[in-house]
């Protein structure tokens, strides 16, 4: 089943600006790397995983935090290796895809959950994939903003001129030392300057800015984060199957100058029961530029269907 429905208010706006949530700090570990995560909600809530992308932390979830809260969801957001406060294990090898879904699964693990709800933009959309074709059974709905099935984007990344042209930073972050260089120079303008032409004016404030300037700072992060490129085309991962029989949702910001909107249809090809929700207007930063309308979507998604299952298996 594919369905692709343009965005409209089906049910009730959330007001989050009404709630106080009180958020936490917890730690996470898998085989020695430590993962810092930002937690809000219930405790015995359906646990709902949030995964950031590249150049971000758990911030870049902040807006959509309080209203899975408020419906109710144990909501996690976790620093993902390499990046901010978490471990930054040494080597290319570390962040492959296989040790990146490792993490999501030793999160749900150490939360004594069978199941959880996987929610991922850019990087982190990336890895939200790959979970739910590595460990299909360990999460119960996929939600994934702005980026394509990893089939998709690997045939594209090899026969799109277009696409191909519009990922020429991943060829460039293969140059060791610099591409941290270049990226680091100048109190990290190039990267800075990258959130805020890449994404509708006013998206990203000097307060946000000075958020990511700090986690970027962090000793050995900007290398950690650009290793996950490295990684990608060193250590391709290879699935048996790579249709996704996990309920999917896919939001898309069509205006995304990093990847083609084509890529979005394309990867309904692969979900059993997939369902698209475009945004004309947005860029790859949806999270940030259309913060309740994802919250919405979100939260209408792990609301529906039947419940998770609640504890680890045997």
């Amino acid at each position: 089943m594919h369905t692709i429905k343009p965005w409209r208010a089906f049910f009730p706006i959330i007001d989050s600006s009404a709630v106080e949530t009180s958020f936490e700090k917890i730690p996470f570990a898998n085989r020695g790397v430590g993962l810092d995560a930002m937690a809000a909600g219930p405790k015995d809530g359906p646990v709902a995983v949030l995964l950031h992308g590249f150049p971000e932390f758990w911030y870049g979830w902040r807006k959509q935090i309080e209203p899975l809260a408020k419906a109710g969801f144990r909501v996690i957001v976790p620093d993902q290796r390499g990046y901010n406060v978490s471990s930054k294990p040494r080597g290319v090898a570390s962040y492959a895809l296989t040790e990146l879904v490792s993490d999501v699964i030793a999160m749900a693990d150490e939360l004594g959950q069978k199941q959880i709800l996987l929610a991922g933009h850019d990087w982190g959309a990336a890895v939200a994939w790959g979970a739910a074709l590595l460990h299909p059974k360990r999460i119960a709905k996929l939600a994934v903003v702005n980026v394509p099935h990893p089939s998709v984007m690997r045939r594209f990344l090899t026969t799109q001129p277009r696409q191909i042209l519009r990922s020429w930073y991943i060829f460039f972050f293969q140059i060791p030392w610099l591409a941290e260089t270049i990226f680091s120079a100048s109190g990290f303008y190039v990267g800075t300057r990258a959130l805020v032409r890449s994404s509708r004016p006013g998206t990203f404030s000097a307060d946000d800015l000075a958020q990511y300037r700090a986690a970027w700072s962090q000793p050995g992060a900007l290398a950690s984060m650009i290793n996950w490129y490295r990684a990608a085309l060193r250590y391709r991962a290879r699935f048996a199957d790579p249709t996704v029989r996990v309920p999917t949702r896919i939001l898309w910001g069509e205006r995304d100058k990093f990847l083609i909107p084509e890529m979005a249809r394309e990867s309904l090809r692969y979900c059993t029961h997939g369902e698209l929700f475009p945004f004309p207007d947005a860029t790859h930063w949806l999270l940030h530029e259309e913060p309740a309308k994802v919250s919405e979507l979100l939260v209408e998604f792990f609301q529906s269907g039947s419940p998770l299952s609640e504890t680890t298996p045997d």
